[in-house]
């Protein structure tokens, strides 16, 4: 009676609301450094062999010589991991809203390539010779292949590493589709922010002499999120996700998190010093910058000119109008000889702290005696 295919659906129709425009403030990072302190005790107290993971039943039908991964569960429960997945899915979900696409779960939302596809066309703006709704195996897998070759024409010409394949995405493996994501969203410079240095143990799982072996090695998913940057203009880079030049603002917030409110609060009066000759104030950082219209008033004030008001947004009600705001102002800062701040304008629309520091200290940097 002919082969039977278990049918599943390839685009979901369950309309979504947007998420709102919120970002990570200053209690988003003292979390994060707790949660560095807590893996650094826990690093110093766990026992030097990897820990055992629980295998599941239908991870131990291999064939001889066969390999298999999966993360370790004790990686899965780590906050930034979970950080990092609520961030893609979101950020997924938001690019592909006027497609009615909701993605709950990646492994299983995005393995048979439709949802890929549909993203791929949405942040590249093409359109991809693919079948639009694939059941079988063989058919998922080719649009696979469709789809990673144009992620592979895309990231490759700028040097980044491919650490997927279309065997490992079909299977359904959580860390190549999160390599895989993370590139995607660094290259398209997505209006997110990653959380830094998440790492997860992978459990290896290989037959031999028809016995099971399982070793661990470490995967890094990301380091900082200010590589993205660096990739996009310099070839030679062979990953997304090398190391970036760490500054004072790394140190500060990894070591001397309790010096961070001496910091904000020279700044603070250093930005009122100026804002107040405009009956303006800032209170919290953070926030009152992320739309950029103090950050261009203040840069205006600084070398004592007036900023036409058709060059940016007095009150930007969306995202882009934000971003504007920022790279504009980062563009006068350009033109007064200042440095090209080591954050990026999303960066600092949504609401990251670090990025909006180091934005601030450039230019306290050059006017802090200006009177």
């Amino acid at each position: 009676r002919g082969l039977r295919i278990k049918r599943r659906p390839c685009v979901r129709s369950v309309p979504r609301m947007r998420p709102g425009e919120g970002g990570v403030g200053l209690g988003g990072v003292c979390a994060r450094v707790s949660d560095l302190q807590e893996e650094g005790r826990h690093a110093i107290n766990s026992p030097m062999s990897p820990a055992s993971a629980d295998i599941h039943p239908e991870d131990t039908l291999l064939e001889e010589n066969e390999e298999r991964t999966m993360i370790d569960p004790t990686s899965k429960d780590d906050p930034k991991f979970k950080e990092l997945v609520k961030v893609l899915i979101d950020w997924i979900n938001d690019v592909l809203v006027e497609e009615r696409i909701i993605v709950k779960q990646l492994e299983e939302d995005l393995y048979d390539g439709q949802v890929l596809q549909k993203l791929l066309e949405k942040l590249a703006g093409c359109k991809l010779n693919v079948a639009e709704v694939t059941q079988s195996e063989i058919g998922q897998k080719q649009k696979l292949q469709t789809v990673l070759e144009a992620v592979r024409g895309l990231l490759r010409p700028h040097g980044w590493a491919l650490q997927w394949t279309v065997d490992s995405i079909h299977g359904k493996n959580l860390v190549a589709i999160l390599h895989l994501l993370v590139s995607l969203a660094m290259h398209f410079r997505a209006p997110i922010r990653l959380p830094e240095h998440v790492s997860v143990q992978v459990v290896v799982v290989r037959k031999r002499e028809g016995l099971l072996h399982s070793s661990h090695v470490t995967e890094e998913l990301t380091t900082t999120t200010e590589t993205a940057g660096d990739v996009s203009i310099n070839p030679a880079c062979a990953s997304p996700l090398g190391h970036a030049e760490r500054d004072a603002f790394d140190t500060l917030f990894d070591h001397a998190p309790d010096k961070l409110s001496v910091v904000k609060k020279s700044l603070i009066t250093f930005v009122n010093k100026h804002l107040n000759k405009l009956n303006l104030e800032v209170t919290e950082l953070e926030t009152q910058f992320a739309d950029g219209v103090y950050l261009v008033l203040l840069t205006g004030l600084l070398e004592d000119y007036f900023v036409p008001l058709h060059n940016f947004y007095l009150t930007p009600d969306s995202f882009d109008q934000k971003v504007h705001n920022v790279a504009f102002a980062f563009e006068l800062m350009l033109d007064g000889g200042l440095k090209t701040p080591k954050a990026r304008p999303e960066d600092v629309v949504n609401l990251d702290l670090k990025s909006t520091l180091r934005v601030l200290y450039n230019l306290f940097t050059k006017y802090k005696d200006l009177e």
